[in-house]
């Protein structure tokens, strides 16, 4: 079995066991007593949602011990689905309860009760603008920073709130033991949000950085270079991505990610290039130099393997090139020998960002650049529509069963990319996708 196949079983089954935790205490702890099929089918179905959404916060915390090898990318797919799968078991709890005993309806009536009744429905809506806000952010309008402080606060509420009804309601909840071994265990992963959101920053402050300079570069891009200030030093891998916050604070809710694009042969120096796509990106060129910055990382598992002598195939859409420019970078700064070649595609050439380069570049490293136009002028000789089967196929050397394929770009070019490497045979173990997008 492939070594990432098997990292993602172990931790499959990591999260499983995190997520059945919830049950597996009340359960052990006390029996429950005979209840209709249906009454115990919705309590199992609550206290699996809390466990689902407990077990988030050990997804999305950027928690090095909690697979690594799997990489950011695919822990924020995997994050969102069951996002999804945890809307859906909140949604089914009441629905499977009320179903089989309709007097417990007066749960939700505020005439009875209305602190609990009115705490059971701002759960419900709570799950549901969580998920919600965060599979469809940019058409509600909302900022990175304000849905980052929203999605916080309902998980927090959400995740307290539901330990808090499971407690409140006893049938399996009633005692002592059962009631502190819940709490401990919900209560780990609000520990989790406290250590990401409030420890980790407290500990970022004592290691601040500079920008020392901001270009601007070719398709409405910018370069920003920072350096340490003090003894620290960002130890990074070519392709890894690093959180950034500009300010002269790491308490911000302005935290955002990029690829580091410089070489990694400087610890104490490196530099990002971001092109203007979003309200955070478009304010980038102005950045001054001086600004002080915070960086929390290195993250991420878009990395060639050095011992790998087949060489790579690179992928690239737009300003997805930048972690591909720091593993060019750093192979022409090791002197490597190694076959690559890059698809790189834009809309027109000027969009080509850090064409200038890749041509250096090419005379220095076995590199093949490719690029492909989809809006070409007249005039262009290259390659021109989308990269798809047939041009990867007419293009690109035949798998040999050990390349590693790396794509960066925007969502259908990669889905797109991805398809055409298996059609011609390439493992999708050997695929390496870096597509999070969620600045």
């Amino acid at each position: 079995m492939h070594r990432l196949a098997r990292s993602a079983l172990l931790w499959s089954g990591a999260y499983l066991l995190l997520a059945l935790l919830p049950i597996a205490v009340v359960l052990l702890t006390r029996p429950p007593a005979g209840r209709e099929l249906g009454a115990e089918l919705g309590a199992l179905l609550g206290l699996l949602a809390l466990g689902v959404l407990a077990s988030q916060a050990v997804i999305s915390g950027r928690h090095r011990w909690f697979a690594a090898t799997l990489g950011y990318d695919n822990l924020l797919q995997f994050h969102r689905q069951t996002g999804i799968f945890a809307l859906l078991l909140v949604l089914a709890h009441p629905i499977v309860m009320l179903s089989t005993r309709p007097g417990w309806l007066e749960y939700l009536d505020p005439r009875e009760d209305t602190l609990r009744a009115v705490t059971l429905i701002l759960l419900v809506a709570a799950t549901l603008v969580l998920v919600a806000s965060s599979l469809w952010r940019t058409r509600f309008g909302l900022s990175y920073e304000a849905w980052r402080a929203l999605h916080g606060a309902l998980t927090l509420f959400i995740v307290a709130g539901g330990l808090g009804h499971a407690v409140m309601v006893q049938h399996y909840t009633e005692g002592a033991v059962a009631t502190l071994l819940l709490g401990a265990v919900v209560g780990l992963s609000l520990l989790l949000v406290v250590e990401s959101r409030l420890l980790r920053p407290w500990r970022l402050r004592r290691r601040p950085w500079r920008i020392v300079a901001n270009e601007p570069e070719r398709g409405d891009a910018a370069t920003l270079t920072l350096q340490a200030e003090g003894d620290h030093r960002l130890n990074f891998a070519p392709g890894q991505f690093i959180w950034i916050t500009l300010g002269d604070t790491p308490f911000s809710l302005q935290q955002h990610p990029f690829s580091v694009a410089s070489s990694a042969s400087d610890g104490k120096r490196f530099a990002f290039t971001a092109k203007r796509l979003g309200d955070f990106t478009n304010s980038l060129p102005e950045v001054a130099p001086g600004t002080c910055a915070f960086v929390e990382g290195p993250y991420g598992t878009f990395v060639p393997d050095p011992e790998n002598a087949s060489g790579a195939v690179l992928i690239a859409g737009g300003i997805g090139v930048t972690p591909i420019m720091s593993i060019l970078r750093s192979l022409r700064d090791q002197g490597d020998t190694r076959p690559l070649w890059l698809l790189y595609a834009n809309k027109t050439w000027e969009d080509a960002t850090f064409r200038d380069e890749l041509a250096e570049l090419e005379e220095c490293l076995d590199l093949d650049v490719i690029h492909v136009i989809s809006d070409p002028e007249p005039e262009w000789k290259g390659e021109s529509g989308k990269i798809d089967e047939a041009l990867v196929k007419r293009r690109l050397p035949r798998d040999d069963g050990r390349r590693q394929y790396f794509i960066c770009g925007p969502e259908p070019l990669m889905n797109a990319a991805e398809k055409a490497l298996i059609a011609q045979g390439v493992a999708p173990t050997h695929i390496f996708s870096d597509r999070f997008d969620i600045v």
